[in-house]
């Protein structure tokens, strides 16, 4: 008798492990949003959002492929 209630423990542990470990989720959000970008005469700007600081960038890519992109402009939202 007492086997059999150490195997019903046994299986009703394991079960509520198993279903613990399946609430498990891990949060993939982006870590900022591309909002809108533009280009205009070979220089190309694009802004994106943090949602975690409230924040907006300002980048830009200037001519050529060997230019870097800068993102200096920043601001917080309210």
């Amino acid at each position: 008798m007492i086997k059999i209630l150490a195997l019903v423990v046994v299986a009703a542990l394991t079960g509520y492990t198993l279903h613990v470990l399946a609430q498990a989720r891990i949060d993939t959000r982006a870590a900022v949003t591309p909002i809108v970008s533009s280009s205009s005469n070979g220089v190309s700007f694009a802004w994106f959002y943090d949602p975690a600081e409230r924040t907006v960038y300002a980048c830009r890519a200037g001519q050529g492929g060997a230019d870097t992109v800068e993102c200096k402009a920043k601001t917080a939202l309210p």
